[in-house]
């Protein structure tokens, strides 16, 4: 039997690219997925691929930008579960690729939300739930220009740079305590996210999400040691 036989897993972004990846494998590993995203028929679809592996889920149809939502969600998950074992922050936006100049408020605005404050939000909302766990781990996903300073990558990489110290800040505040909180920068992987961003790339040579979801579930692991650290997955 699987140590996250029974854990109560949170997914955000969890219709498509790693985020589905990630739900498929906590539910093969006997987990109760929760999965967040905003396309309600992806959502729907995983849940079916979901009830094949015989797993349990609950469809959460959400913008993860909804601050006052994230919060009524973790209300009613403490209330029907009382804890979160696992916290995965995988949604993420891309926005506009371009000179810093180019870049709109709206663009802007939106990424730093997506990436950056719903993420802290989701932290300040869940803290309380993954501390009721007796092994509660975050993960968060991050990118190589998060801490890597390339041109035309904008919000993307500052959004990332305040994710990075964010997790990392909070990797402080929980010292001593049983969670434990990381980053992964899953590098090139085949994501409709990934095209966008490099669409001139040979999809043939990058690996499918699916190849890369080990590293999740060993930091979900009783024994894990890693706290604070920024994780290169391995497909």
């Amino acid at each position: 039997m699987s140590f996250l036989e029974g854990a109560v897993v949170l997914v955000t972004g969890a219709s498509r690219g790693i985020g589905r990846a990630v739900a498929l494998r906590f539910a093969l590993e006997g987990a109760h997925v929760i999965a967040l995203a905003r396309n309600v028929e992806a959502l729907e679809s995983l849940d079916d691929e979901i009830a094949d592996l015989a797993g349990q889920c609950t469809l959460v149809p959400m913008d993860i930008s909804d601050g006052p939502g994230v919060d009524r969600l973790a209300e009613q998950i403490f209330e029907r579960h009382g804890k979160v074992d696992v916290l995965v922050g995988n949604a993420g936006q891309l926005g506009v690729l371009g000179p810093i100049g180019h870049v709109s408020p709206t663009v802007w605005d939106r990424v730093v939300q997506v990436n950056l404050t719903a993420n802290w939000r989701l932290l300040r909302s869940f803290d309380p739930l993954l501390r009721a766990s007796c092994h509660g781990r975050a993960i968060f996903l991050t990118s190589k220009v998060g801490h890597v300073a390339l041109p035309y990558w904008g919000a993307y990489s500052v959004s990332k740079a305040g994710l990075e110290m964010l997790v990392r800040v909070y990797a402080e505040e929980t010292k001593g305590t049983s969670v434990l909180v990381n980053l992964v920068d899953p590098g090139p992987v085949h994501t409709d996210m990934r095209f966008e961003a490099v669409p001139g790339e040979d999809k043939s040579k990058l690996p499918l999400p699916t190849a890369i979801t080990n590293i999740f579930v060993e930091l979900s692991a009783p024994d894990c040691r890693h706290h604070g650290a920024l994780l290169r997955a391995n497909a």
